[in-house]
Order: C-alpha cells, then structure tokens, then sequence
C-alpha cells in the first residue's frame, strides 16, 4: 500500500521558521463505551492498541485503519521531544472533528468544538525537559445540528453525502518563538488606496512594538514599525508613492508581496512570521456585474467537494491540491466553489498563487433548532477569520440550498437566521461578495442571486432566466426567493448545474444529477449545449458538478484518480468559447 505522509510546513500563508511536526504514528483507540476519561485515559500512562497514521482519519485507508464503521469517541497518545528547548511553544491543530480536549503529560491544555477551523494552544508551561505525552480525545456523533458538510449522519454514506472524516483530519505541529507571538493578524487590501489594513493580535500581550516589511520579488517595498495597543491593535499601511500600484493581482498576473511581521519587547525581536497578500478589489457595480479591480469578471467555476478515495476529506499531499487547481485551469475553468468545507490551507496558498478564484463555503447543518444556529454561528465567524486572508476568496457562502433551514421559503425564523449570517459575515468581512443561501430561496439580502438547475439540457435557459422574471420562478421545482424577499439586482449566477455522469458508471449506487451520457462525445454535446445556453443568458459566471467522481458520485470531469474522463483541450475550447482568461 502507498504510504501518506503530510510532513510539509500546515499552514504557509502564517509561517514561522521554527516548528516541529506531530503528523506520522499516534496510538489510537475506539472508545465505544465512553470509559476513557472514567479510566484515566487523559493522564496519558495508557497505551492505546490500535496505530494510526496522523492527519488520516480512521475511515480511510491512507491511517492504516481504514474501518466505514461509526465510532463517535477516539483517541490518540504520542509521545515527543521538544526540538527547540528555551523557547515557548504553540501546539496548533489545522482541523479535528468535532469536540476536541487536548491533554499534555497528564495536564487538560485546550477544549475546542468545531471540525473545519484551525486552534492552537500555549503549552509551554506544561512541556518536560525529556519526553512528553500528547492525548487526544474526539467526539464526533452522528448529529444533524452541528456542521457536517458532506459527512453522511445515518452510519452510511448515502445520496451526496459521504463515509466521514472523524477526529484529527489536518496536520498536528508544534511551532516556536520568544516571550510573545503573533496569535492572529488580518489581511485586507484597499485596492483604491493602495494600502493594507487589518488587525494584529498577540498571544501574551507582552510586545509592545510590531514590525512590518513589505516586499515583491525580492524588493524591499516599504518597513513601518508602530507601537502596540495591549492585546489587539488596528493598522493601516500605504504604499502609495512606492511601486507597490504597478503589481495588482488578476488571474493573469497573480502578484503578490510578501509580509514579513516581527514583533519586540522592548526592543529586542521575540517573533517574527511571514505571510504575502495579493492588491486587488472585488465589487459590484449596481447594474448587476461583477468587477476585480474595476474590471468586468465572468467566474467559470468547479465545483470542488476535496475528497481522495485514499485519504477522504484530507488531501493526500499538498501537491495533490495544487495538481487539482492545475487540472480546473487546463480544463478551461477560473475558479472553484470549495463546496462544504474549509480545505487544507495549501489550497489557497495555490490559488493565491496560480491566479485561480475561490468561494469559501461554511459546511453546512442539517436540522435546524437553537443548537444548530450556535454551532454554525460559532464556527463560520472562526473560518470567515481565516478565508479573510487568502486573495483568492472572492465569496463566502454561509448558507446552501436551505440545508439546516429547511422551512425557509416561509419561516420568518430561518429566514432572520440567514439575514444573521449574512449580516455576521459582513461583520467580519467586507472586501467580499456574499451568497447567503446559495441555490434557491435566495433572501433579498445577498449580494449574489445564486440558481442550481440541473436540467438535461438548455432549451429552457434563456426563457426562464431573465432578470424581470427571477423574483417568481422555481428553478429545480424550488422558490428562487423565499417569500417576503425578490431580485433587487444583483448580479445572478448558476452557481450548480450539469452533473452529467456517464452510462457506463451508474451501477448500484452510483449516479449523477444527469441521466448518463453513452458515450464521450453525447457528454461533450450535452455539455457544449448547457454552457451555451448558460453564455446566452445575463449570467455573471458559473458553477459546474463537478471536479471529480466522489465515492458514490460519479458526475465528475475527472476520475476520482483525477485522471480525465474526456479530451480536455475540448473542455477548455467550449468554455473558451466565449470568455477566455
């Protein structure tokens, strides 16, 4: 069997130059009967039977377990030395599904509820001189009111939801620095100021002054130092009269300066991390158009669920996401809809990187009641925190299909619920367009009218999808807009369509959103006709189903070995039909 191993730096768009990984063997257990903490698992003495290789979950094969089967509580033990004695040390978890408790040499270190974003914690205080124990404990039940994304709640995967993701799933690091760090800092372009500005927090609140070192290519750019403000301090840097305006980043010309942050305590360095941001504005322009950098934009999106047959949810290596990303642009696409999940940093790194757009989706509930509007709520303001400072968000997607809303189109509660998320977002983040409740239902408080269709073909497409008639129509037998709201003029999208799965896959259960094609060059007709048909229309981008065959699903372009299915220079011809990059 191949092995997996994820030993690159987690998280690249935050680095710090001294860390030490905690992926590769952990000790694992079931906890079937919930005895653990009763039998002082936590104190971490006990040897746990099972191997597991970590950040693989034990439904995949890619751990060394590779067991379908529901087990709502594990474990993990290992032991380790610290490789940087002297300093403080962050222990950081990019993803651990779903409540997490943290144990080190016997000591509760953090409790942290939520599968999709990253936590960390101080451990200095509570790390020996020799050999230390780390213990984990997860428990992930079969609940539809906590965000599950496309994880399957019945015990099986079964329509397009899948086999889960439990416990650890992201890379597990330990990383080093002086007697404060930066704990967060938030990027935000002023793309008509030609400036950036954000918000730094540290850890200890111990620094009293930061650094900031602007950079591209390899030129120094610009250096400001200012004092800081106890725990949280704002910031606004201008580049105006340096060279900075000349490298805004377009999907052409993806630029992007580097960041370097240092922080000091009476000024001596006790920190120091890197990160790079890319120039540029996303907007409207109230005539229902989409603009980067005051620039008209047609989005050609993918629709990306990041799932392996190997591996699941968790990539398999950070090559494997940018191979992904490579192949979207080969076949003639811009951009993906990162669908019910906040992926491995890598991705974004990439597509900072290769000029490829992105929608950050928050992975959706499935009942709605008080605890699902805590826990979505909770964790979408924890992932809108970490998508704010890749360039390559565009959108963020809080709600999908009126998943965990079902009652929507007449529930004036799930309706308020959906204007929060909305309203939160715009809280946290303003340089981005919002989706509220993306599909249908739309609420008039969004920036983009989002439609899933997944008609056979698009003899209906330019007919039904005109701006007059889309505060009344009901694409996939669904209300484009609840009742109480309309079409205020935004900017429309077919943010799902297609699907189209091929004869020759569907048995048992598999399928696609489309009766199969019988053969390359049926699916290649019927997939020139929808693009066309969508290209017809007042459209501002679009969304195809999908990347790639998912377990059961199998509408992908790609097999679920990314390998292509069809020509796909005849891919890219047809989208580049119209709107070529």
């Amino acid at each position: 069997m191949k092995q997996f191993l994820r030993t690159e730096y987690p998280r690249p768009q935050f680095r710090r130059e001294k860390w030490q990984t905690l992926n590769g063997e952990w000790e694992f257990a079931f906890d079937d009967k919930n005895e653990g903490l009763h039998a002082g698992w936590d104190e971490g003495k006990t040897a746990f039977p099972k191997k597991i290789n970590v950040p693989f979950t034990y439904q995949y094969p890619a751990s060394g377990i590779g067991d379908e089967s529901d087990h709502a509580i594990v474990w993990y033990r290992r032991t380790f030395r610290a490789e940087h004695k002297g300093m403080r040390a962050l222990l950081c978890f990019n993803g651990c599904d779903y409540v997490t408790d943290v144990w080190l040499n016997g000591k509760h270190i953090i409790t942290h509820t939520g599968a999709y974003a990253p936590f960390s914690a101080d451990v200095t205080d509570f790390l020996a001189d020799e050999e230390n124990v780390i213990t984990v404990r997860c428990y992930d039940p079969l609940d539809r009111s906590i965000p599950r994304g496309k994880q399957s709640w019945t015990g099986e995967r079964f329509a397009c939801f899948y086999v889960p993701n439990t416990g650890i799933w992201q890379s597990v690091w330990l990383e080093y620095f002086g007697e404060d760090c930066v704990r967060s800092f938030h990027l935000t372009p002023d793309f008509d100021e030609t400036a950036i500005s954000g918000e730094l927090t540290t850890l200890r609140s111990r620094a009293d002054e930061a650094e900031f070192s602007v950079s591209i290519g390899g030129k120094h750019v610009k250096t400001v130092r200012f004092s800081l403000e106890g725990a949280r301090t704002p910031y606004c840097i201008s580049l105006k009269n340096t060279f900075a305006c000349e490298y805004y980043w377009t999907l052409k010309q993806p630029n992007l300066f580097d960041l370097q942050v240092t922080l000091y305590v009476k000024g001596t360095p006790v920190d120091r991390a890197y990160t790079r941001y890319g120039m540029r504005k996303i907007s409207t322009d109230g005539k229902g158009n989409i603009l980067l950098n005051g620039k008209p934009l047609y989005q050609k999106l993918i629709l990306d669920q990041g799932y392996w047959e190997e591996s699941g949810a968790t990539p398999p290596s950070a090559q494997a996401l940018k191979e992904d990303i490579l192949l979207a642009k080969q076949m003639g696409f811009n951009g993906a809809r990162k669908h019910q999940k906040l992926e491995d940093p890598y991705f974004y790194y990439y597509a900072d990187e290769l000029g490829f757009l992105t929608w950050c989706e928050m992975p959706s509930g499935y009942c709605y009641n008080e605890d699902e509007v805590a826990a979505v709520s909770r964790e979408w303001q924890e992932i809108v925190s970490v998508a704010r400072n890749f360039t390559s968000v565009v959108c963020y997607v809080p709600l999908n299909e009126s998943w965990g809303v079902g009652d929507i189109v007449t529930d004036k509660k799930q309706q308020d619920f959906a204007r929060a998320m909305y309203y939160l977002t715009r809280s946290l983040d303003q340089s981005r367009l919002v989706s509220t409740n993306d599909g249908w239902e739309n609420l008039s408080e969004t920036d983009i009218v989002s439609i899933h269709d997944y008609a056979f073909d698009s003899a209906q497409f330019a007919e039904k999808y005109q701006k007059e008639k889309l505060s009344e129509i009901y694409p996939q037998g669904r209300r484009l807009f609840a009742f109480g709201s309309q079409y205020c003029g935004q900017p429309y999208l077919m943010t799902e369509f297609g699907g189209i799965a091929m004869q020759s896959a569907q048995k048992g259960d598999a399928w696609g959103y489309n009766s199969g094609a019988k053969d390359e060059a049926e699916f290649l007709a019927r997939y020139e006709d929808l693009i066309n048909g969508i290209y017809a229309c007042g459209f501002q981008g679009f969304c195809y189903t999908q990347l790639t065959d998912v377990q059961q699903e199998v509408n992908g372009l790609l097999y679920v070995d990314r390998s292509p299915k069809f020509d796909m220079k005849r891919l890219k011809r047809i989208l580049d039909s119209k709107y070529c990059d």
